[in-house]
């Protein structure tokens, strides 16, 4: 028995948990509230593509008389060839039947349908990729082909990470979902209230509280409770996560509450804690005006009511413990490889622990960000040593080195601090996360985090355009953008960039030129990987707080539901919807390398103008002076080993040199430099206190200072030729 649990309805991602309930977990634990969690989505996507439910699949697609399309006429014909091997291909995705993969990439194994039709450019898509990765590819779109077949014969709302969405996208009222789920349970439906209700005997919770991030997991959310309410009364049901956050904050239809008995918004520590207090630990008889609530919708007197009248503070990042990720089922995620990108894959490929740096945003000023909620407002950072500790944490828990730090911007200094201790304690981990292309990223900096286990980033382009990146308060330019990611490719870490276009005010001009810049950066190497996506306007944003200021007309509709994506009309009157083909075609080449030589014209069916960025725009920017200084309050940080040295010495015009010959070797090159005997003493000293492992970083002005106890000008033999060559091999100024 546990007081709470704490469940993610289906579905999310198939390859790790979405570490809501383990951020919960691991704050309950703290205040040794007992508290079981389930992933219902993985559980539910197990359950279906197994054998025995998909030949009830079939068996029930024949009887109700819904195969209609060639391709499912195909794949049912072939029922049995899916058949056989589903189970073992699942066992292969989890990592339990390795093996398997030279059965896969071998011709004819699995058998094949309409996903498959893209397999003639697997290997220029995949070029010399693993064997594993072809077969995890392969064994995609067989599953692909399944799903396919669930949603035309058994359940158009399924998707892998995603179950009915369309329910909850914009539904500004409540009556399209509410009619749905007075439905007979769908097929899925039914598998999921089956695992649910083995886990509420097992369990036997008082309060159950619904993590939904997503529209895709609102709809489960509600069919779960509503089948609680009906079997389980007694039972007190919260829904909290990313959907409420942004689109339930204006709800006032009180029908919800027949599903659930309390709506919290935001940070869920506080405002669960005190309905564990209220639910849980309260006397029958005390009247719920007197409970208190942290920024909780219930229904009071048959209306709905917000209540936010708690005394209590709110928990700072270093009171909510380390997430938790017991009770899910580590060992039984899949991997997944959907399409040839190289973040993409990350997403869906492996297990990662999530973390965060810092809640919120430091930098809280982009205009189609929602800035005036608390998740991007309240910034507050974690201490680096706080954080290497919750990963040695979650390493001894689940056994797992990668790390996928959840920010909405990593702060440049934090990344750091956070590299400099994981290097410390000598941890060998993997990790990624998402940041801002500002220049305190420098290519010192880059190589720092890549030495401490950091293999990709992310960040927003977003329009490749210097007029649009003011106006969307970006803090960034083009030429920055270039130099940065330009940084992070030299220090082999993988760049991905969310790119925009149809944002307020943008011409076709602007939107071509954009896609001119995304070329060059593709084609220069310094993106890797990116996603066009179309902008949309949102209610928390500085844009749908204050749309006029931008050019547009908001249609705003009657709210009683959900609210957050709103529909506008741009004083442009641009159908920024045709350019979507067009980019997301040429940037799909562009990420397999090919495309560069055909003009911008050809990714279009319709009449476009000339670019008006020159062909080497992006190279001009990259081409700037290297400039021989440091800020005095630089830190130097040196990662390499302690040099082979031999003494050696040069006579010249009767004066002997006494020099010191120091061979440096890297895990993969050496090098070799000669310098004056004293100095070179005292660069020996000098490298074994700059490394990590000495707990602090000195000052380039302490270093100067030092230095010129003893002989003169610091600068003349820090930027020498030899000591500029040492920075390649491990000497980092930060």
């Amino acid at each position: 028995m546990k007081d709470l649990l704490l469940i993610t309805p289906p579905f999310t991602q198939l390859n790790t948990p979405y570490p809501a309930t383990a951020y919960l977990k691991g704050f309950l634990n703290t205040k040794n509230i007992s508290a079981f969690q389930m992933d219902l989505g993985i559980e539910v996507i197990l359950e279906l593509f197994s054998k025995k439910t998909f030949e009830k699949l079939f068996d029930l697609a024949i009887e109700n008389d819904t195969i209609s399309s060639e391709n499912c006429q195909r794949i049912y014909i072939l029922k049995d060839d899916y058949l056989q091997p589903l189970d073992a291909i699942i066992l292969f995705l989890q990592g339990k039947n390795q093996t398997l993969s030279r059965q896969i990439c071998t011709t004819n194994f699995l058998p094949q349908a309409s996903r498959f039709e893209q397999l003639e450019d697997m290997d220029w898509a995949f070029g010399e990729m693993g064997m594993q990765d072809k077969a995890k590819h392969l064994a995609t779109l067989y599953l692909e082909d399944l799903s396919d077949f669930i949603i035309e014969c058994i359940d158009p709302n399924f998707g892998f990470s995603r179950y009915a969405e369309r329910l909850g996208q914009s539904a500004n009222a409540f009556d399209e979902l509410y009619d749905s789920l007075q439905n007979e349970p769908t097929f899925i439906d039914e598998i999921t209230l089956a695992l649910l209700e083995d886990k509420l005997k097992t369990v036997q919770p008082k309060l159950i509280c619904f993590s939904v991030p997503f529209p895709g997991n609102l709809y489960s959310a509600f069919r779960c409770a509503q089948f609680i309410k009906a079997n389980y009364p007694e039972i007190k049901i919260a829904i909290g996560g990313g959907f409420p956050n942004t689109e339930l904050r204006q709800v006032t239809d009180k029908r919800v509450f027949d599903f659930f008995d309390f709506i919290t918004l935001d940070d869920g520590e506080l405002p669960i804690e005190l309905l564990f207090e209220n639910v849980c630990h309260s006397e029958q008889s005390e009247e719920i005006l007197e409970k208190q609530f942290k920024r909780t919708f219930i229904l009071e007197n048959d209306k709905v009511v917000y209540k936010n009248n708690t005394t209590k503070p709110e928990y700072k990042q270093l009171e909510v413990g380390t997430p938790d990720y017991s009770d899910l089922l580590l060992e039984d995620y899949i991997s997944v490889i959907e399409i040839a990108n190289p973040m993409h894959s990350l997403w869906s490929d492996g297990r990662w622990n999530k973390l965060t740096m810092a809640h919120g945003c430091y930098w809280g000023k982009c205009t189609f960000c929602d800035i005036s909620l608390d998740y991007i407002k309240i910034y507050e950072p974690i201490a680096a040593a706080l954080l290497v500790d919750r990963m040695e944490q979650l390493i001894a828990q689940t056994s797992e080195n990668g790390f996928h730090f959840v920010d909405e911007a990593a702060p440049p200094a934090l990344m750091k601090a956070l590299a400099l201790e994981i290097i410390k304690r000598k941890l060998t981990v993997t990790w990624w996360t998402n940041i801002r292309f500002e220049k305190n990223f420098t290519q010192d900096l880059c190589y720092l985090l890549k030495a401490s286990g950091c293999i990709a980033v992310s960040g927003g382009l977003e329009v490749a355009s210097d007029r649009l990146l003011k106006l969307i308060d970006k803090g960034v330019t083009v030429e920055q953008v270039a130099q940065v990611t330009r940084n992070f490719t030299q220090a082999n870490i993988m760049v991905h960039s969310y790119l925009m276009y149809g944002y307020p005010t943008q011409t076709v001009q602007e939107t071509i030129d954009s896609l001119e810049m995304v070329r060059q950066l593709f084609e220069l190497g310094i993106i890797q990987s990116g996603f066009w996506h179309q902008f949309a306007l949102t209610a928390h944003s500085p844009i749908g707080l204050n749309p006029s200021e931008y050019g547009i007309t908001p249609n705003y509709k009657s709210i009683s539901f959900a609210n957050n994506d709103i529909d506008f009309t741009d004083k442009t009157g641009i159908d920024h919807n045709m350019f979507s083909f067009g980019l997301k075609k040429s940037l799909f080449n562009f990420m397999h390398g090919i495309g560069f030589d055909m003009g911008l014209q050809e990714w279009f069916d319709f009449d476009i103008p000339e670019s008006t960025i020159t062909p080497y725009y992006i190279e001009d920017c990259l081409n700037t002076e290297t400039t021989l200084s440091t800020k005095p309050t630089a830190k130097i940080v040196y990662l390499g080993h302690l040099p082979l040295v031999a003494e050696r010495t040069k006579t010249k015009k009767g004066f002997t040199n006494e020099l010191l010959e120091m061979t440096f070797h890297d895990k993969t090159e050496s090098l070799q430099i000669t310098v004056n005997k004293p100095e070179g003493e005292w660069l020996l000293d000098t490298l074994e206190t700059l490394k990590p492992s000495h707990g602090k970083a000195l000052s380039f002005s302490t270093l100067k200072k030092d230095f010129e106890t003893q002989f003169e000008d610091f600068e003349l033999f820090w930027f020498s030729k030899q000591m500029q060559k040492l920075k390649d091999f491990g000497l980092l100024q930060l």
